[in-house]
């Protein structure tokens, strides 16, 4: 009896083995496909991460093979530093600004009731490509020669420059984002529950279309804090027009004024991130459409 209950329990046991599932082993293939990635990630973190180490290095240099912080004190507690950051950033906000309130409005039209005129208004984004900015600078500067002095004296004359230059990467990026929706179902769903078009475009059309504004906005951002023919053309002293004038006095001094604004641009970019974010982001704009017909 014991050798057929042995026998009995050997044979469930290998009757339950073959009814467990197997584990599925990985294709060779994607297991190739994992480290190749890796060892490309790898590579281009290097091509990022080796440079700057190059300058972090250099910027630490003092007299005689040692290492100083000297070069980020000094830079640090320039007033010109924090006058032409500050200037510089808000410029850039203020070209976000107004960037965004001309086009937004422009591309939705467009897209919605003018679709003929896409290709004119793609032909007008290849102009500050073509257009180089001391043409601009000098233009601009003839145009509104008799504008009030508050204006054409002023930095916010660069404000209208740098919206020119922002333009098309902003068009193109919201070109991209009103592609990506059903602009024509949105706006008729808007309009039939009673919302007026400042309503539709502020409630339904702005959330959909807030991840191409926040890439229109960096970009629009990095042109502004590194532009410097323009500025320094009209005489402004921007932050471009101060990174220019460091490095052509010291060179230690320049390695450590490109880490420190490579670190508070990117830290600029971050906070407008965030704030664009929150300002159409997540549920808030699915409660404000559902909103929208409580108006009526």
């Amino acid at each position: 009896m014991s050798a057929a209950s042995a026998t009995t329990a050997a044979s469930a046991e290998l009757a339950t083995a073959r009814l467990r599932p197997r584990r599925a082993r990985a294709p060779l293939g994607e297991g190739r496909a994992r480290v190749a990635k890796a060892v490309w990630l790898g590579l281009v973190s290097l091509y990022f991460v080796i440079p700057l180490a190059a300058t972090a290095a250099f910027s630490l240099e003092g007299e005689h093979g040692s290492y100083t912080i000297s070069a980020y004190t000094q830079i640090l507690s320039s007033s010109a530093f924090s006058s032409a950051f500050l200037l510089s950033l808000r410029l850039a906000i203020e070209t976000i600004v107004l960037a965004v309130v001309l086009v937004v409005p422009t591309a939705y039209w467009v897209r919605l009731r003018l679709p003929k005129l896409r290709p004119v208004m793609e032909a007008l984004s290849f102009g500050p490509f073509v257009v180089s900015p001391v043409v601009l600078a000098v233009g601009v500067e003839n145009v509104f020669r008799k504008a009030p002095s508050w204006f054409i004296g002023s930095p916010n004359i660069l404000v209208v420059l740098y919206v020119v230059l922002s333009f098309p990467f902003l068009y193109r990026a919201l070109d991209a984002g009103l592609r990506a929706i059903d602009v024509h179902t949105l706006t008729e769903a808007a309009r039939s529950l009673g919302a007026g078009w400042a309503l539709t475009l502020w409630r339904v059309i702005l959330p959909n279309l807030r991840t191409a504004i926040i890439s229109g906005a960096l970009l629009a951002f990095a042109i502004v804090m590194g532009e410097f023919t323009i500025a320094s053309l009209l005489l402004f002293n921007t932050f471009g027009v101060y990174i220019e004038t460091v490095g052509m006095t010291a060179a230690t001094g320049a390695a450590a004024l490109a880490l420190i604004s490579f670190a508070l641009t990117w830290l600029a970019m971050g906070g407008l991130v965030l704030v664009l974010g929150r300002a159409g982001g997540g549920k808030g704009s699915v409660a404000r459409q559902v909103q929208i017909g409580v108006t009526r």
